[in-house]
């Protein structure tokens, strides 16, 4: 087999897998996206978002901890299984761009069969946690599979990949609240659509590493769609997520905290939309991994307004 490099280019330099994974998990670990926290991280706002709206909604004080661990645990695995599919279906693909050509599928590290064997393994824990929730929500849960299966597919039949992974990203926004309530209402709703266009956002970011080597192999992207339109176009995604978030805010009645943090968050999208320059690679990169901050910042606002109205 072809050893791959010792990080691959999307993954911060000194990541702990590479730093003190044994060298039989670093292909795993790579395949999981453990070395690039980000994916999971994006994956985990809306679950909390959603987990700290229910409890500012019913006025239950500081969001449910369990649920949250359990949120975590849950998109650490869910995030690794994601990406392991989505490796297998686009291997051949992979092997086409600079920047994944070096992924464990492609450069051999790791055989498909045993790729299968690792996502089973993943996607068992991420059933584990699922069932630790009530009926609805395992139901609810349960029909998110659907759109990740999808999910690889999309790049080859539509310019709007996007809006897909965005489907599937959001799916916390209505299980954070389901997890509490048993049921969606109008805020989650709101909320998930606010999310989608957040994902569209910075996953166009993400997308504009790629774009040169995608159109040669012929995937399909918002990023290429807009091209030089992209700044305004993700602008403009950013403030349609701020606006339906917002809305949520309002429908569950949260207080000045979430504002405040909306606010902020909105100060912040505002900075990413200023220093992004969509022909730098590298720029793109840090640019997309600074909306886990945006994640953060919408999170504190809530859980203190959560906690200090109670």
């Amino acid at each position: 087999m072809q050893a791959p490099p010792l990080a691959l280019p999307d993954a911060p330099p000194g990541n702990w897998l590479d730093r003190f994974g044994p060298d039989w998990l670093k292909p795993y670990g790579r395949l999981a996206r453990w070395d690039r926290p980000i994916g999971w991280w994006l994956l985990l706002w809306p679950c909390w978002w959603s987990a700290a709206l229910v409890a500012i909604a019913y006025e239950r004080g500081a969001p449910n901890v369990r649920h949250l661990l359990l949120f975590l645990v849950g998109a650490v695995v869910m995030r690794g299984a994601g990406c392991t599919y989505n490796d297998l279906i686009d291997r051949d693909l992979d092997a086409c761009v600079e920047r994944t050509r070096n992924r464990p599928i492609p450069s051999g590290a790791v055989s498909p069969w045993q790729a299968v064997t690792f996502l089973l393994l993943q996607a068992l824990v991420g059933a584990l946690v699922l069932l630790q929730f009530n009926h609805f929500t395992i139901v609810l849960g349960l029909i998110s599979l659907g759109v990740v299966a999808v999910y690889p597919f999309a790049k080859r039949v539509t310019d709007w990949p996007q809006v897909v992974l965005g489907f599937a990203f959001s799916w916390g926004a209505l299980v954070g609240w389901s997890a509490v309530d048993g049921r969606l209402q109008a805020a989650p709703l709101a909320l998930y659509a606010g999310s989608i266009l957040w994902t569209i956002g910075y996953d166009t970011i993400y997308a504009l590493q790629d774009k040169e080597d995608d159109a040669l192999i012929g995937v399909r992207s918002t990023a290429r769609l807009f091209g030089r339109r992209s700044r305004f176009a993700i602008a403009g995604f950013y403030l349609g997520a701020l606006i339906l978030l917002g809305l949520a805010f309002v429908i569950a009645d949260a207080g000045i905290f979430a504002f405040t943090g909306l606010g902020a968050a909105t100060l912040h999208a505002t900075w990413l939309m200023v220093s992004l320059r969509p022909d730098d690679p590298q720029n793109c990169l840090s640019r997309f991994r600074a909306n886990s901050t945006t994640g953060w910042i919408i999170f504190a606002g809530l859980f203190a307004d959560a906690v200090l109205r109670f």
